[in-house]
């Protein structure tokens, strides 16, 4: 369960690979094996309601204590440390450390190429799949759609990056735009929002199941018989679609009332954003619309009209923070920007440390 937790945590956070969270704790060709368990047989069992035959299939209990572990994380994060609220609030320090992770991760794959294979022939993968990659983080929009076969799409190709140790699923949610969608649906599980984080996820798992009995069949593959190409491929894409996640950038938000609620005056709710002000930075808040009084049969009340807001990413521009043009900016916190890149790096080469140990 351990293991599944540290898993989960690489998976939760863009960097950190739940493929190189796997080769560390040495379950990865356990893993690889388990994985390769459900194909299609075992689908068919499923579908003809055949469970004690699909149990006899697949690994079932590792992927039970695996899949608790991973629960586990996927609690701790939206949580305990809710990062789809800090993407918002602390976006420079959040995303610096991704960005510390992904170029630490970059590094770890240059390492596993053997010295005598790292040849200017072998730089033509690096080049096409950087090209690759920012042809994509340039074809996807700000402000991708939550239709059903998007949200399936990018569960289907997130997943895959469970088996491929240097590239996280994490960072393929971010490059789609639906990092911080995905986490606040897992967030609304278990509140009074269970039922539409169930049905939103839905289209997320279906994705999941087809990306393991296909893509992840086909990429295992590659890296079984071509995998100094396969790993210089991975390292372009993750070199071309790297400033996406740059720190410091402009971000846009599109903001939609999802919620009016009538309070009157006396209402903690309301004497707290009366006294505090509406927390306008986080991806959710509330605000006060007007203040309307209302005769009663003896006095006069005050009513508030309170207004639920949820505020949407629509476009992202990266910026240098230390050019004269931006020096003056005080939202852009310089520091925690740099703060969370080392703090990624640092990550990195603990984890790194820990696989020569290990």
């Amino acid at each position: 369960m351990l293991k599944g937790f540290l898993m989960g945590s690489a998976d939760i956070v863009p960097g950190v690979s739940g493929g190189t969270m796997a080769l560390i704790t040495g379950i990865y060709d356990r893993l690889i094996f388990a994985i390769k368990s459900i194909n299609a047989k075992a689908v068919s069992h499923v579908l003809r309601f055949r469970i004690q035959l699909l149990f006899g299939q697949i690994h079932w209990k590792f992927f039970l204590f695996l899949g608790c572990g991973m629960v586990l994380a996927i609690i701790f994060f939206t949580r305990v440390v809710p990062l789809q609220i800090y993407m918002f609030t602390h976006p420079e320090i959040v995303y610096g450390l991704f960005f510390g992770l992904i170029l630490g991760s970059i590094v770890l794959l240059i390492r596993e190429i053997d010295t005598k294979e790292r040849s200017w022939k072998n730089s033509f993968p690096l080049f096409g799949g950087a090209l690759f990659g920012f042809w994509v983080v340039n074809l996807v929009p700000g402000d991708t759609p939550e239709t059903f076969w998007f949200v399936f799409l990018t569960g289907s190709v997130a997943i895959s990056a469970m088996v491929l140790p240097g590239l996280s699923g994490s960072y393929i949610l971010l490059i789609f735009n639906k990092y911080d969608y995905i986490l606040m649906q897992l967030s609304y599980l278990g509140t009074h929002n269970t039922t539409e984080g169930i049905l939103n996820l839905v289209p997320f798992i279906l994705g999941m199941i087809v990306g393991i009995v296909a893509f992840s069949r086909l990429l295992s593959w590659l890296l079984k018989n071509y995998r100094t190409v396969t790993i210089n491929v991975l390292i372009g894409f993750l070199l071309g679609s790297l400033y996406v996640i740059w720190p410091f950038q402009e971000r846009q938000y599109h903001e939609t009332i999802i919620n009016v609620e009538i309070m009157e005056v006396t209402n903690p709710v309301v004497e707290e954003l009366m006294e505090h002000g509406a927390e306008t930075n986080r991806p959710e808040y509330l605000r006060i619309a007007r203040v309307v009084e209302r005769n009663g049969e003896t006095q006069s009340v005050k009513i508030v009209e309170v207004e639920t807001v949820s505020k949407k990413l629509i476009s992202n521009k990266p910026f240098n923070p230390w050019s004269s043009e931006f020096l003056d900016l005080e939202h852009v916190r310089k520091r925690g920007g740099i703060i969370g890149m080392l703090i990624g790096l640092l990550m990195i080469i603990g984890i790194s440390y820990l696989r020569k140990k290990g």
